[in-house]
């Protein structure tokens, strides 16, 4: 089963997106019941609601695709070093190796 906002974003599949709106919906919360604790006006309240819910919802999934795109890229890193380090692990390329006089006057 899939759940889809506003029919075309899969919440359960996509990333950051069920994150992005528990955080857009606690941010409507706070901005709506905030702005009607201070002013007493329903619907402006409610506007505000609405504004701090797209605000909210637009900057954690901004945030969150972000680290989600480092995190990739800082294992597709690691995963190419362990690569390499099994494929130059005891030959002559391998950095940790400890060179001798004899092999560095070969090179």
């Amino acid at each position: 089963q899939s759940f889809k906002l506003l029919g075309f974003l899969d919440v359960r599949s996509v990333p950051c997106a069920r994150e992005s709106v528990l955080y857009g919906s606690l941010g409507s919360l706070v901005v709506g019941l905030g702005h009607f604790l201070a002013t007493s006006r329903v619907r402006r309240s409610c506007d505000f609601a609405v504004g701090g819910f797209v605000c909210t919802t637009l900057g954690y999934w901004f945030y969150c695709r972000y680290n989600l795109a480092q995190h990739r890229i800082r294992q597709r890193m690691l995963r190419e070093g362990m690569r390499n380090k099994i494929l130059f692990e005891g030959s002559s390329l391998d950095p940790e190796r400890k060179q001798t006089g004899n092999e560095r006057s070969d090179s």
